[in-house]
């Protein structure tokens, strides 16, 4: 069985939307795309490295597939270019997209399900890099078998949330996590069942 990380910068209040730039998503009149720019050093960039050291197929909404796709391909054949252009891009989306860049394939049907038959196949991890309306399908079907959270210390008030209402309760376990020099939490997180509740009283 696959396993499925979805990795995500966050800000402290939760924020996933548009880290890279502003006008990588302004849905919803959000103006503050680009947060995460200021807080991308040699520490997160060495994160982020070494994620794509290691075998990995990708899997990703309509609009981060279109976000990659008009990068990567052109982007100078360095170390950080190559894993993202070899690797396999499954894309989930409403419609019948063209999908240009290399080893592109389209899922049909219910997401939910083809994520669910595609990790029952043989083959690397399942990488999902930002991809917020698919993250919330994966995160209701119970599919995400692990969390890597870039969490910079910045507060934006406004802009859509990793853990949003809705959000079906359960518990975590910290399997990794650290801190930058400048204040950037890195952690990873796997599910570890039910919410425990009890009382102080």
């Amino acid at each position: 069985m696959r396993e499925l990380m979805v990795t995500t910068f966050l800000s402290l209040d939760g924020v996933m939307q548009a880290p890279g730039g502003p006008d990588e998503d302004p849905s919803g009149g959000f103006d503050l795309g680009g947060w995460s720019f200021h807080y991308f050093d040699d520490e997160v960039g060495e994160e982020m490295a070494q994620l794509m050291a290691q075998p990995f197929d990708l899997l990703l909404g309509r609009r981060t597939y279109d976000i990659f796709a008009g990068f990567w391909p052109t982007a100078p054949a360095d170390e950080s270019s190559i894993p993202l252009n070899t690797a396999t891009k499954y894309v989930a989306s409403r419609g019948a997209p063209e999908l240009t860049w290399d080893t592109s394939v389209l899922l049909t049907g219910d997401v939910a399900e083809a994520v669910a038959a595609l990790k029952q196949t043989d083959g690397p991890q399942l990488q999902v890099h930002g991809s917020g309306d698919l993250v919330q399908t994966l995160l209701a079907a119970g599919l995400v078998d692990r969390w890597h959270l870039v969490i910079h210390p910045v507060l934006l008030g406004s802009g859509r949330r990793l853990f949003a209402e809705g959000t079906i309760p359960g518990s975590l376990r910290l399997i990794d996590g650290r801190v930058t020099k400048g204040g950037t939490i890195i952690a990873t997180y796997g599910p570890a069942g039910d919410v425990v509740v009890g009382s102080f009283g």
